[in-house]
């Protein structure tokens, strides 16, 4: 057996690309489409990061089949508009280079990974993929990360997760790793701490400026 790894598990929404906006917007027009006026944005952008039928269900109380299709199709329609977040690909790349293994954990879907590897432009940086579609349930659960960390040979004692949302870090201190948040998902210092981020950075440029500061680059001390 293959000795374990040092890695870094990123996130994609807010993370890595800007979309955590766009998702609020298509999630509250899927809402309205599925007849649930009264559900405010400010609430869909505290759900996002849990995975689609975890969110109808922390919205609503229960699942609901036609929000998730409606935000689907609502999505879809402002996909053109996603972009990355400045250095998002060099701080991948820098991962890598540190002899750390860059892994991307996301709660979209494998077909996703078609549009979300080049707009992200680090496609051929990482070692490897995880989906909801490899897991039973998504986050807060922490099933992306460990599936993450078991199908590319990741060191739980070497590994750190990078998110933005309270149920990124949840996830990550379920995993039983290291979690550092960014702000750029919208979700404030303090809840992120509060949660239990083991560091907080403005957004990818700055973990990237600070990195061998960072719990990142202590893996390989």
């Amino acid at each position: 057996m293959s000795e374990l790894r040092p890695g870094v598990i990123f996130d994609v929404d807010g993370t890595l690309l800007d979309t955590n906006y766009l998702h609020v917007l298509s999630w509250w027009q899927a809402m309205n489409d599925a007849g649930h006026q009264d559900v405010a944005m400010s609430d869909i952008h505290r759900a996002i990061g849990i995975a689609s039928e975890g969110l109808t269900e922390h919205l609503l109380g229960t699942e609901d089949e036609k929000a998730i299709e409606a935000h689907s199709e609502r999505y879809e329609a402002l996909r053109d508009q996603v972009t990355a977040f400045p250095r998002a690909a060099d701080l991948v790349r820098a991962c890598g280079r540190r002899g750390l293994t860059p892994v991307l954990a996301t709660s979209g879907k494998e077909e996703d990974l078609e549009w979300m590897l080049p707009a992200i432009g680090a496609g051929d940086d990482f070692a490897g993929t995880t989906t909801s579609s490899d897991v039973g349930e998504g986050k807060p659960a922490p099933d992306l990360l460990t599936t993450a960390m078991e199908e590319h040979r990741l060191d739980p004692a070497r590994t750190v997760a990078v998110g933005d949302t309270v149920w990124d870090v949840k996830a990550a201190k379920k995993a039983g790793i290291a979690c550092i948040a960014v702000l750029s998902g919208g979700i404030s210092e303090a809840e992120l701490r509060e949660a239990g981020a083991d560091e907080v950075y403005d957004d990818p440029a700055d973990l990237l400026e600070h990195l061998g500061e960072s719990l990142v680059g202590r893996l390989t001390d």
